[in-house]
Protein backbone atom coordinates (compact mmCIF):
# COMPACT_ATOMS: atom_id res chain seq x y z
CA UNK A 1 0.00 0.00 0.00
CA UNK A 2 1.39 3.38 -1.07
CA UNK A 3 1.93 5.79 1.80
CA UNK A 4 0.41 9.25 1.58
CA UNK A 5 2.91 12.11 1.51
CA UNK A 6 3.26 14.02 4.77
CA UNK A 7 2.14 17.13 2.88
CA UNK A 8 -1.17 16.16 1.28
CA UNK A 9 -1.25 19.17 -1.03
CA UNK A 10 2.22 18.33 -2.33
CA UNK A 11 1.06 14.80 -3.03
CA UNK A 12 -1.79 16.14 -5.19
CA UNK A 13 0.63 18.52 -6.93
CA UNK A 14 3.01 15.66 -7.74
CA UNK A 15 0.26 13.47 -9.19
CA UNK A 16 -1.21 16.22 -11.36
CA UNK A 17 2.26 17.41 -12.45
CA UNK A 18 3.12 13.84 -13.43
CA UNK A 19 -0.09 13.56 -15.48
CA UNK A 20 0.80 16.79 -17.27
CA UNK A 21 4.41 15.70 -17.98
CA UNK A 22 3.26 12.32 -19.28
CA UNK A 23 0.65 13.89 -21.55
CA UNK A 24 -2.32 12.37 -19.73
CA UNK A 25 -3.46 15.94 -19.14
CA UNK A 26 -2.80 18.01 -22.26
CA UNK A 27 -2.44 21.79 -22.76
CA UNK A 28 -5.85 23.44 -22.88
CA UNK A 29 -7.52 20.56 -21.08
CA UNK A 30 -9.69 21.37 -18.08
CA UNK A 31 -8.83 19.82 -14.72
CA UNK A 32 -11.53 17.88 -12.86
CA UNK A 33 -13.76 19.86 -10.50
CA UNK A 34 -12.71 20.43 -6.89
CA UNK A 35 -15.24 17.85 -5.74
CA UNK A 36 -13.90 15.26 -8.19
CA UNK A 37 -10.30 15.87 -7.07
CA UNK A 38 -11.35 15.65 -3.41
CA UNK A 39 -12.87 12.24 -4.09
CA UNK A 40 -10.02 11.06 -6.34
CA UNK A 41 -7.22 11.99 -3.94
CA UNK A 42 -9.11 11.55 -0.67
CA UNK A 43 -8.37 15.06 0.56
CA UNK A 44 -10.28 18.13 1.70
CA UNK A 45 -11.29 21.13 -0.40
CA UNK A 46 -8.62 23.21 1.35
CA UNK A 47 -5.92 20.75 0.28
CA UNK A 48 -7.16 20.78 -3.32
CA UNK A 49 -7.12 24.58 -3.42
CA UNK A 50 -3.62 24.70 -1.96
CA UNK A 51 -2.45 22.22 -4.60
CA UNK A 52 -4.01 24.28 -7.39
CA UNK A 53 -2.31 27.37 -5.99
CA UNK A 54 1.09 25.61 -6.18
CA UNK A 55 0.38 24.43 -9.74
CA UNK A 56 -0.53 27.98 -10.74
CA UNK A 57 2.66 29.31 -9.18
CA UNK A 58 4.64 26.73 -11.18
CA UNK A 59 3.02 27.90 -14.41
CA UNK A 60 1.42 24.52 -15.08
CA UNK A 61 -2.23 25.58 -14.87
CA UNK A 62 -4.34 28.70 -15.01
CA UNK A 63 -7.68 29.22 -13.27
CA UNK A 64 -10.36 31.14 -15.14
CA UNK A 65 -12.82 32.17 -12.47
CA UNK A 66 -16.30 30.85 -13.06
CA UNK A 67 -15.05 28.47 -15.77
CA UNK A 68 -12.41 26.17 -14.32
CA UNK A 69 -8.69 25.40 -14.19
CA UNK A 70 -6.85 24.58 -17.41
CA UNK A 71 -3.48 23.06 -18.28
CA UNK A 72 -1.07 25.59 -19.79
CA UNK A 73 1.40 25.14 -22.63
CA UNK A 74 4.79 24.19 -21.16
CA UNK A 75 7.40 26.94 -20.91
CA UNK A 76 11.18 26.40 -20.80
CA UNK A 77 12.33 26.20 -17.17
CA UNK A 78 15.35 28.38 -17.90
CA UNK A 79 13.47 30.88 -20.06
CA UNK A 80 14.32 33.81 -17.81
CA UNK A 81 17.99 32.93 -17.62
CA UNK A 82 17.93 32.96 -13.82
CA UNK A 83 19.34 30.05 -11.83
CA UNK A 84 17.83 30.32 -8.34
CA UNK A 85 20.44 27.90 -6.95
CA UNK A 86 23.19 30.38 -7.84
CA UNK A 87 21.68 33.04 -5.56
CA UNK A 88 23.86 32.44 -2.55
CA UNK A 89 25.54 35.60 -1.30
CA UNK A 90 24.23 38.78 0.29
CA UNK A 91 25.06 40.67 -2.90
CA UNK A 92 23.04 38.14 -4.93
CA UNK A 93 20.01 38.59 -2.68
CA UNK A 94 20.32 42.38 -2.94
CA UNK A 95 20.30 42.12 -6.73
CA UNK A 96 17.19 39.94 -6.62
CA UNK A 97 15.49 42.46 -4.33
CA UNK A 98 16.14 45.18 -6.90
CA UNK A 99 14.50 43.00 -9.55
CA UNK A 100 11.57 42.30 -7.24
CA UNK A 101 11.02 46.00 -6.52
CA UNK A 102 10.46 46.57 -10.23
CA UNK A 103 8.27 43.52 -10.79
CA UNK A 104 6.28 43.18 -7.59
CA UNK A 105 5.41 46.85 -7.21
CA UNK A 106 3.34 46.46 -10.36
CA UNK A 107 1.93 43.06 -9.38
CA UNK A 108 0.52 44.60 -6.21
CA UNK A 109 -1.16 47.40 -8.14
CA UNK A 110 -2.68 45.05 -10.72
CA UNK A 111 -3.76 42.58 -8.03
CA UNK A 112 -5.65 45.34 -6.23
CA UNK A 113 -7.68 45.95 -9.39
CA UNK A 114 -8.11 42.39 -10.64
CA UNK A 115 -8.20 40.17 -7.53
CA UNK A 116 -11.25 38.03 -6.79
CA UNK A 117 -12.87 37.67 -3.39
CA UNK A 118 -11.54 34.11 -3.21
CA UNK A 119 -8.02 35.32 -3.87
CA UNK A 120 -8.35 37.86 -1.05
CA UNK A 121 -9.39 35.04 1.27
CA UNK A 122 -6.35 33.00 0.19
CA UNK A 123 -4.08 35.99 0.75
CA UNK A 124 -5.58 36.51 4.20
CA UNK A 125 -5.01 32.84 5.04
CA UNK A 126 -1.36 33.00 3.95
CA UNK A 127 -0.88 36.18 5.97
CA UNK A 128 -2.48 34.62 9.06
CA UNK A 129 -0.23 31.57 8.71
CA UNK A 130 2.82 33.81 8.46
CA UNK A 131 1.82 35.77 11.58
CA UNK A 132 1.17 32.55 13.52
CA UNK A 133 4.56 31.11 12.53
CA UNK A 134 6.38 34.27 13.57
CA UNK A 135 4.52 34.43 16.88
CA UNK A 136 5.44 30.82 17.61
CA UNK A 137 9.07 31.28 16.59
CA UNK A 138 8.68 28.95 13.60
CA UNK A 139 10.05 29.59 10.08
CA UNK A 140 7.59 31.73 8.13
CA UNK A 141 9.35 31.74 4.75
CA UNK A 142 6.92 29.29 3.08
CA UNK A 143 3.84 31.32 4.03
CA UNK A 144 5.67 34.52 3.05
CA UNK A 145 6.54 33.08 -0.36
CA UNK A 146 2.96 31.90 -0.91
CA UNK A 147 1.67 35.38 -0.01
CA UNK A 148 3.82 36.98 -2.72
CA UNK A 149 2.99 34.28 -5.27
CA UNK A 150 -0.74 34.70 -4.62
CA UNK A 151 -0.42 38.42 -5.30
CA UNK A 152 1.29 37.65 -8.61
CA UNK A 153 -1.44 35.14 -9.49
CA UNK A 154 -4.13 37.69 -8.62
CA UNK A 155 -2.96 39.89 -11.50
CA UNK A 156 -4.36 37.37 -13.99
CA UNK A 157 -1.00 37.57 -15.80
CA UNK A 158 0.77 34.22 -15.42
CA UNK A 159 4.16 35.62 -16.40
CA UNK A 160 4.42 37.49 -13.11
CA UNK A 161 3.88 34.21 -11.28
CA UNK A 162 6.38 32.49 -13.61
CA UNK A 163 9.12 34.92 -12.57
CA UNK A 164 8.52 34.45 -8.85
CA UNK A 165 8.12 30.69 -9.17
CA UNK A 166 11.43 30.38 -11.00
CA UNK A 167 13.19 32.38 -8.29
CA UNK A 168 11.75 30.03 -5.66
CA UNK A 169 13.04 30.60 -2.12
CA UNK A 170 15.32 33.37 -3.37
CA UNK A 171 12.36 35.77 -3.23
CA UNK A 172 12.39 35.53 0.57
CA UNK A 173 15.79 36.68 1.89
CA UNK A 174 15.45 34.90 5.23
CA UNK A 175 14.99 31.59 3.37
CA UNK A 176 18.62 31.93 2.28
CA UNK A 177 20.16 34.19 4.92
CA UNK A 178 19.69 34.68 8.66
CA UNK A 179 18.34 38.20 8.23
CA UNK A 180 17.52 38.62 11.93
CA UNK A 181 21.12 37.86 12.83
CA UNK A 182 22.44 40.03 10.03
CA UNK A 183 20.36 42.93 11.29
CA UNK A 184 21.62 42.44 14.85
CA UNK A 185 18.05 42.99 15.97
CA UNK A 186 15.71 41.19 18.34
CA UNK A 187 13.54 38.66 16.44
CA UNK A 188 10.37 40.19 17.90
CA UNK A 189 11.26 43.64 16.54
CA UNK A 190 12.16 42.24 13.14
CA UNK A 191 8.96 40.18 12.94
CA UNK A 192 6.81 43.13 13.99
CA UNK A 193 8.19 45.33 11.21
CA UNK A 194 7.87 42.64 8.54
CA UNK A 195 4.32 41.78 9.68
CA UNK A 196 3.24 45.41 9.57
CA UNK A 197 4.61 45.80 6.03
CA UNK A 198 2.70 42.73 4.81
CA UNK A 199 -0.47 43.91 6.55
CA UNK A 200 -0.28 47.21 4.64
CA UNK A 201 0.03 45.37 1.32
CA UNK A 202 -2.89 43.08 2.11
CA UNK A 203 -5.23 45.86 3.25
CA UNK A 204 -4.55 47.92 0.11
CA UNK A 205 -5.30 44.94 -2.15
CA UNK A 206 -8.37 44.06 -0.08
CA UNK A 207 -9.87 47.55 -0.51
CA UNK A 208 -8.94 47.66 -4.23
CA UNK A 209 -6.53 50.60 -3.90
CA UNK A 210 -3.84 50.06 -6.57
CA UNK A 211 -1.71 53.09 -5.73
CA UNK A 212 -1.62 52.24 -2.04
CA UNK A 213 -0.81 48.61 -2.91
CA UNK A 214 2.10 49.69 -5.13
CA UNK A 215 3.39 52.04 -2.43
CA UNK A 216 3.09 49.39 0.30
CA UNK A 217 4.90 46.76 -1.78
CA UNK A 218 7.65 49.19 -2.79
CA UNK A 219 8.07 50.23 0.85
CA UNK A 220 8.28 46.61 2.02
CA UNK A 221 10.84 45.53 -0.58
CA UNK A 222 12.85 48.74 -0.29
CA UNK A 223 12.98 48.32 3.48
CA UNK A 224 14.14 44.72 3.02
CA UNK A 225 16.86 45.92 0.69
CA UNK A 226 17.93 48.71 3.04
CA UNK A 227 18.11 46.31 5.98
CA UNK A 228 20.42 44.04 4.00
CA UNK A 229 22.52 46.95 2.68
CA UNK A 230 23.19 48.01 6.27
CA UNK A 231 24.09 44.42 7.16
CA UNK A 232 26.45 44.22 4.20
CA UNK A 233 28.14 47.46 5.24
CA UNK A 234 28.66 46.11 8.77
CA UNK A 235 30.17 42.90 7.42
CA UNK A 236 32.51 44.77 5.06
CA UNK A 237 33.62 47.14 7.82
CA UNK A 238 34.48 44.15 10.04
CA UNK A 239 36.55 42.60 7.24
CA UNK A 240 38.38 45.86 6.55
Amino acid sequence: MQRKPRNLAQGVVEQISSSIRQGVLKPGEKLPTESSMMAQHGVSRTVVREAISHLQASGLVQTRHGIGTFVLEPVPSSGLGIDAESILTLRDVLSILELRIGVETETAGLAAVRRSDEQVRELGAALAEMHAAMAAGRPAADADKRFHLLIAQSTGNRYFADILAQLGNAIIPRARLNTVELEQDKPANFNERVSREHDDIFRAIERRDPEAARAAMRTHLSNSRERLVQAQQRIESQIN
